[in-house]
């Protein structure tokens, strides 16, 4: 099966019914992506599909046919995205196990909302779980990945 990952076609021969994280992790190597409960309520699996975060604990490989997936990776080679350049800043990681779905899904919002209020940002990051409670963190890296992007 081939789809779009991180720019690059890539073919996956796994199961069509195996879950996309599996096919990341184990058969293309990206590791980034982290397993958290396996029933797409942590969120630490949260990838791109076609732009939008989905699980990718409960997303199939048949259903990313042909798709784009973005995974953390894809957001800078040397963290030099504007959120992780924030999550940097604010000292957002504790544990660090649940990052990369929260940037995922921060990317997420900020593609599409360039100026989310606490209430956008609450509502975006809602699905993600951070066991050492870095939200208030998270939170503010987010507004300043935000004026980051807005000023270019």
């Amino acid at each position: 099966m081939k789809f779009n990952l991180n720019g690059k076609a890539v073919s996956a021969s796994a199961e069509p019914d195996t879950p996309l994280l599996w096919v990341i992790r184990d058969e293309i190597g990206l590791t980034g992506t982290k397993f958290g409960c396996g029933m797409a309520l942590c969120g630490a699996c949260t990838v791109h599909l076609d732009g939008q975060p989905v699980r990718s604990c409960q997303t199939p490989l048949s259903a990313v046919l042909g798709k784009r997936v973005a995974t953390v990776e894809s957001l800078s080679p040397d963290n030099s995205h504007p959120l992780q350049t924030a999550w940097i800043k604010h000292d957002v990681p504790q544990c660090g196990y649940c990052q990369s779905g929260q940037l995922m899904s921060a990317a997420a919002l900020l593609a599409h909302n360039k100026n989310p209020s606490d209430v956008d940002i609450d509502e975006a990051m809602s699905g993600n779980i951070c066991r050492c409670g870095t939200y208030p963190r998270v939170k503010a890296a987010i507004k300043d990945a935000a004026i980051m992007m807005r000023k270019g």
